[in-house]
């Protein structure tokens, strides 16, 4: 009998939550008070030390002295904890006594509950309640999940030897796709690596040997800011066309200005300077465009596409005005200094930049859609294995 058919056979007690385990929200001990900090040696776990270091952890990044601990007792040692604040439903597995701050609540196994329960067991099977966790958020200007609701999750306990073979099982799972995810991480930070070099040296043309011309952008493109519109959002009626603005698309409208291929370039905005999306990008077919972006018409896509990248990847800042509100004006624009070699060669260096963009960032293709198909295949094969038929009035609570 394999182990999907044992979990089916086997007798399931199905329990709240809060009758089984004692769950405790935790606390910020002062800040003002050096003696809470100061040679601090109890770990104070926080959001950040989930998504950092991990989900089974010995450790924090922040830690505080016994001087801090409420009553002089510390969450203990084997607990889960799980973000019931700002970001709902991260879980972590604590191996050691600890503290939390207020945006965490402990899950501790009762002391006198009379049924075993692994605890890395229920830590597995809470992961598949997160969108449950999400559905009791009590709504308001911070959102947070209350904890009358969290008690009164109905987890299911199998036999403790189901409960051990699962643990193995998922460890084991788990342990093969973190290594495997770190491994493919790290070929794609690689490549990155290797992406970034070669568009560097491709669009520096410092080489003598390129012969290339230099223009001015307003020599090659044609400038059609005076075509766009700004529309305050209250003026704006919902439809089918994308809305641009500097970043990319701000809404959809049910008109169009633009009708065709064109290069949008962020007029003003902080990401001028620190430049975390692309400050250009291309366009097609019927849109509209708000007074944030200059629109660039292009002879062909090739130009336009060899423009778009050489203008993400140069600094701008002697076109830049403004400190507290960067703008890059049109006649800035027009003025920036643009490499211009032969059709022939800027086709050639605009094919390999795409296709190592297309294999770097693409998530339908490549290293990151490898990344995201083996978490998915890692969730459903928990799921299976944490998939109990209950009894009553929970059957329609089961994971599907």
């Amino acid at each position: 009998m394999n182990i999907l058919e044992e979990i089916q056979n086997c007798p399931v007690e199905w329990k709240e939550l809060g009758e089984v385990c004692e769950l405790k929200n935790g606390y910020t001990p002062s800040k003002t008070n050096k003696e809470f900090w100061e040679n601090g040696t109890i770990p104070w776990f926080r959001l950040e030390d989930i998504r950092k270091n991990g989900r089974v952890l010995s450790n924090s990044l922040q830690h505080v002295s016994r001087n801090a601990v409420k009553g002089g007792k510390v969450f203990t040692a084997n607990s889960i904890i799980i973000s019931t604040t700002a970001t709902i439903g991260e879980i972590a597995l604590i191996t050691v006594p600890f503290l939390c701050n207020q945006q965490i609540t402990a899950v501790m196994k009762r002391q006198k509950y009379d049924k075993d329960i692994d605890m890395k067991f229920l830590f597995y099977y809470l992961h598949i309640l997160s969108n449950d966790m999400k559905k009791g958020i009590n709504e308001g200007s911070f959102p947070i999940v209350s904890l009358s609701k969290m008690r009164s999750f109905k987890i299911p306990i199998p036999p403790l030897e189901i409960q051990e073979k699962i643990v193995q099982i998922l460890d084991k799972m788990t342990e093969y796709v973190t290594e495997l995810t770190s491994e493919l991480t790290s070929e794609l930070t690689s490549r990155k690596k290797q992406y970034s070099f070669y568009r560097d040296k491709l669009l520096s043309f410092e080489d003598e040997v390129y012969q290339v011309e230099w223009k001015t952008l307003g020599e090659i493109a044609e400038n059609l800011d005076s075509k766009r519109k700004a529309v305050a959002k209250g003026g704006r009626s919902s439809g089918v066309y994308p809305y641009y603005g500097a970043s990319g698309i701000v809404d959809y409208v049910d008109d169009f200005i633009f009708d065709g291929d064109f290069l949008l370039v962020s007029e003003d905005g902080a990401n001028l300077v620190v430049r975390k999306t692309p400050i250009a990008f291309s366009i097609t077919g019927k849109t509209w465009v708000n007074n944030h972006a200059h629109v660039l018409k292009f002879d062909n896509m090739i130009n336009q596409k060899f423009v778009n990248y050489y203008l993400n990847n140069i600094d701008l800042s002697l076109y830049i005005s403004g400190a507290a509100q960067p703008k890059l004006n049109q006649q800035n624009l027009n003025n920036i200094k643009i490499p211009y070699p032969s059709l022939e060669i800027q086709s050639r260096i605009v094919q390999v930049l795409d296709n190592f963009e297309m294999v770097c960032n693409d998530l339908n293709i490549g290293l990151p859609k490898e990344i995201e198909l083996r978490q998915k295949q890692y969730e459903y094969f928990r799921d299976k294995l944490l998939t109990f038929v209950a009894e009553g009035e929970y059957t329609e609570s089961r994971v599907e």
